[in-house]
């Protein structure tokens, strides 16, 4: 099994991309991803198959989106309202394709901050909402810390299986 250069390139790109959940730079769990598909490819899709894949695939999904869902679920417990969770990912999306992650991060925080504050007036209010939406993106660093680590030991049981 170590013997096979295809794994070790695949093991390598799954470890970058394990960093890259981190640092955003790098495309972690997207990268994760990739190289299982490639993996799969160059084999044959005989270690990897279809059903496994499609496993991978449905985890890269939520993981590649916990910034979005998680951060808006602690916004919600932080107090913000429904609109201001609209805000915060309108703006979270244009951060993102104008700006990458940092944008994303930041656009999600003045959406929820700006929409709660102009529907309540309360800063008090609006940093608790602000504050949540930020908590709920650090805990969805661990999760998608956490998504890479089940995709990267689902990929070595396949692998050792074949």
């Amino acid at each position: 099994m170590w013997d096979d250069p295809w794994l070790i390139v695949a093991l390598v790109l799954m470890f970058i991309g394990l960093l890259g959940v981190i640092l955003p730079l790098v495309p972690g769990i997207v990268l994760v991803y990739l190289a299982a598909l490639l993996y799969a490819v160059i084999e044959g899709f005989d270690r990897i198959g279809p059903i496994t894949l499609a496993v991978l695939t449905v985890l890269a999904v939520v993981g590649v989106t916990a910034d979005l869902w998680v951060s808006s679920l602690g916004a919600k417990v932080g107090g913000a309202s429904v609109w201001a969770l609209l805000g915060g990912l309108v703006l979270g999306l244009v951060g993102l394709i104008f700006f990458s992650l940092p944008g994303a991060i930041v656009g999600s925080v003045v959406g929820v901050i700006a929409v709660e504050l102009w529907r309540v007036g309360d800063w008090r209010k609006v940093l608790k909402s602000g504050g949540g939406w930020l908590l709920g993106w650090l805990l969805s660093t661990v999760v998608q810390i956490s998504i890479a680590l089940i995709m990267i030991a689902i990929f070595l049981w396949q692998v050792g299986q074949g």
